[in-house]
């Protein structure tokens, strides 16, 4: 199973927050800050995505609703 997989956007998000937390206070020792730096950069990459999937996903669910609405007939907003 490949990494995408496996992690997901809670996960994902705690460890870029571990990292924020071990650069900041210094712990991180200078033979691995590019290591975690380029890890950081993937995992925001990786949030970035999956934030714009969810809003098209809702944008889609939303726009079925109001279509399925307005089919009906009904004026009223779906929430």
């Amino acid at each position: 199973m490949s990494e995408k997989k496996k992690l997901t956007y809670g996960k994902a998000i705690a460890e870029l927050q571990g990292i924020i937390s071990e650069i900041e206070r210094e712990s991180v020792d200078v033979d691995v800050l590019a290591e975690k730096v380029k890890r950081a950069t993937y995992l925001i990459k990786y949030c970035k995505e999956h934030l714009r999937t969810t809003e098209e996903e809702v944008k889609n669910i939303l726009s079925e609703i109001q279509e399925k609405s307005e089919e009906s007939g009904d004026d009223e907003e779906p929430f």
